[in-house]
């Protein structure tokens, strides 16, 4: 859940947006309470316009799905909690920048494939259109060219242009 969290403030959405609680069925009162609380944070938010984010939230859902991700947070017991083969722990805090650190890495190649998909095919033409730094995008397009991801089309002058693999 955490996650997700870190995920939806990294997009620009906001984590506020998102409300989890547990409630038994014969907690009514207490549920009537989380959706009034819920209710009042989402008024005070301002409508969510799912077009204005239609990038960010292409992006997300991708991220949610990726290999890298999944895997790490299903080990997160065995890797803070149960130890590995040698029964060493790892800290929770450094688990979790570890986690964060491959979520926006994820976040950001989800980013600009969703760019490219839209035909934003130079580097500076998906800093623009996601926001991220030219040399952030660099990168995330050299990782997804490894991965067969993007490949070069070709030049338009000297500027190089990707596209989906």
């Amino acid at each position: 859940m955490e996650i997700v969290r870190f995920l939806l403030d990294l997009s620009g959405i906001g984590s506020e947006r998102l409300f989890m609680r547990w409630v038994s069925a014969s907690e009514g009162a207490r549920f009537a309470a989380y959706v009034k609380e819920f209710s009042d944070t989402v008024e005070k938010l301002g409508p969510f316009m799912p077009g204005d984010f239609e990038i960010p939230l292409a992006a997300l859902e991708s991220t949610l799905h990726a290999p890298r991700l999944r895997w790490l947070t299903g080990m997160e017991i065995k890797i803070t909690e149960q130890g590995n083969v040698y029964q060493e722990k790892m800290d929770a805090s450094d688990y979790r920048a570890i986690l964060e650190s491959a979520a926006r890495e994820e976040y950001e190649k989800a980013l600009v494939l969703e760019s490219l998909r839209r035909e934003h095919s130079s580097v500076r033409e998906i800093a623009i259109e996601t926001g991220m730094p030219v040399y952030t995008v660099s990168c995330r397009l050299n990782e997804l060219e490894r991965a067969r991801l993007v490949e070069l089309e070709g030049y338009r002058g000297t500027t190089p242009e990707f596209r989906g693999a």
